[in-house]
């Protein structure tokens, strides 16, 4: 088996899905995604276009702006039509599926060098889907959407008010501190949007991070999925727009193009679980992916959590033994999803992105990464990256 590193990744930043307020109104996510292209080959003038065997990407509603979007995306950055593309569906971890579907593609020899990513646009996109009858006849159609699913994992991991809005607290802390340093430079490559007065500017940094938190004011915030409930709009993750790319290679021919890299692919695991607590799919998707290569939780120094909702990444965490409240001393050190947003099929190719930086500029002394998100109707996935 040939062993696969990541040479390099880059993303847009995440923009407010709204369309009167959003940066990224007036653009296409398809536009999004050709920029990630366009950067890749740019920062990587070794790696050429015609280069690659295929692109995946992935993404959650495969419908409208989004049909087909690694294709036409590719097309529509005049990228060599001999280069095949795949777009991948997973719901939320779905740029983390089109990532290993390309990983081992890589390790089996059917090519050495493929561009991988993540794509949605939760504005222009569809909103709703179709769910088979039987589906609904065994769940119901509420327990299956995603604010009930986050307000019944409170009650089942007895996760409370306070600690969630702890959770979001340092989500955006932590999420505005690395923006301001200048840690997302590394991957965010800028796009051209608008403000809320239609005024045209560079979108350099991610919309939705809050600068200010007032854990008062929180308390105070309405329950929208449930009377009474636990679960506030501080807590979710917003809707969001946004794309992401990374190229992908056999060791082999990185070496041989003199690509750099940090991090090389150790595995991936699917696991599926009761879509109406779809947020605690981590838990099975992790412990398979530790047992399937040997490494142990205590042996993971940097990992990536998507925050769909604080609920759900509070018992995740809890559950794989890796804190109780924040802030955490190896998750989500940049923020999460609460802040950065999450543009559903985008996400699971994101953090990998952001996982590798932290690996490369902040942690460098850390062996192993692991990356894992859940995702709609009981999906979910994991990651685990090995220092090269």
């Amino acid at each position: 088996m040939k062993e696969v590193v990541l040479v390099d990744g880059v993303r847009s930043p995440n923009g407010r899905a709204h369309a009167e307020k959003g940066w990224f109104r007036n653009r296409m996510p398809d536009e999004l995604l050709v920029a990630c292209y366009h950067a890749l080959f740019e920062r990587n003038p070794q790696v050429k276009p015609e280069m690659v065997e295929a692109a995946y990407i992935g993404t959650a509603n495969q419908g409208g702006v989004t049909n087909d979007l690694g294709r036409l995306a590719w097309l529509a950055a005049g990228l060599p039509e001999s280069v095949a593309a795949n777009t991948i569906c997973q719901q939320c971890p779905s740029g983390m599926s089109a990532t290993e579907h390309a990983a081992r593609a890589i390790m089996v020899g059917e090519g050495d060098i493929y561009v991988v990513g993540g794509v949605e646009d939760m504005d222009k996109a569809p909103k709703g889907m179709y769910i088979p009858q039987a589906v609904l006849d065994k769940y119901g159609q509420v327990p299956l959407l995603m604010g009930p699913t986050a307000e019944k994992v409170a009650d089942m991991w007895n996760v409370n008010q306070d600690d969630m809005n702890l959770f979001a607290y340092w989500s955006n802390k932590n999420a505005a501190a690395a923006r301001d340093a200048g840690k997302f430079k590394h991957e965010i490559v800028p796009v051209e949007g608008h403000d809320d007065a239609g005024n045209s500017f560079l979108v350099e940094h991610d919309q939705w991070i809050r600068d200010s938190m007032d854990m008062e004011a929180m308390k105070k915030m309405k329950t929208p999925f449930k009377e009474n409930g636990k679960i506030t709009a501080a807590m979710s993750s917003p809707l969001t727009c946004g794309a992401c790319a990374m190229i992908l290679m056999s060791r082999e021919k990185a070496d041989e193009l003199g690509c750099s890299y940090t991090i090389k692919y150790r595995g991936g695991a699917m696991a599926g679980n009761d879509p109406t607590i779809m947020g605690v799919g981590p838990i099975e998707a992790v412990k398979k992916l530790l047992a399937r290569t040997g490494v142990s939780i205590d042996e993971i120094g940097v990992i990536e959590l998507n925050e769909a909702f604080a609920s759900q990444s509070l018992a995740v965490i809890r559950e794989l033994g890796l804190g109780t409240n924040a802030p955490f001393d190896r998750v989500n050190l940049w923020g999460g999803a609460l802040a950065l947003g999450h543009p559903l099929g985008q996400s699971g190719a994101r953090i990998i992105i952001t996982l590798n930086n932290i690996m490369k500029y902040e942690r460098p002394d850390a062996k192993y990464g692991l990356a894992t998100l859940c995702g709609g109707f009981g999906n979910a996935n994991a990651i685990l990256w090995e220092r090269a």
